[in-house]
């Protein structure tokens, strides 16, 4: 397998399964994994999923700049860092590229998997907020459900 894309956010469920998706990994022997954070403007509220892109679009062009969008990029470089040393902590290492990307997460998710050509996405079965039950695992369903390539639900 050439290159698998593993999905990560700040949450404590994504820490958890992470141990099995190295474990995962060391099996398949791609020759390159894409770590992909999705950073989201918005606060955890039901208007995540009511904006737009062009809504979105506005945002992130407002929000170029700021310290906010400085505090965003900082964490998660740290996420992305702390996960690709676990990943280098195996062997044998593959070649660990990490991205940040910003928008709706299934879609991106889906998207940069398209652009970067990989066999398989590897994602959690919870959401991007463990602690929220009415969109509990809706990010890994959207990717399952419409992904054009296979998709490994870790849990």
């Amino acid at each position: 397998m050439k290159k698998i894309l593993i999905a990560v956010d700040d949450t404590q469920a994504t820490r958890e399964i992470f141990s099995k998706c190295t474990k995962i990994c060391k099996c398949m022997a791609p020759e390159s994994i894409i770590l992909l954070f999705v950073e989201k403007y918005s606060g955890h509220s039901f208007m995540n999923e009511m904006i737009g892109d062009g809504e979105a679009a506005t945002l992130r062009e407002v929000l170029e700049g700021t310290e906010y969008k400085e505090a965003l990029d900082k964490k998660a470089s740290t996420v992305l860092g702390y996960y690709k040393k676990m990943l280098e902590q195996n062997q044998p290492v593959p070649v660990v590229q990490t991205m940040v990307k910003t928008g709706h997460p299934a879609e991106t998710i889906i998207d940069t998997a398209k652009e970067e050509d990989v066999a398989m996405i590897l994602i959690g079965s919870r959401g991007q907020r463990a602690g929220s039950r009415l969109f509990m695992g809706s990010v890994s369903r959207e990717v399952a459900n419409t992904a054009d390539r296979p998709v490994l639900i870790v849990k």
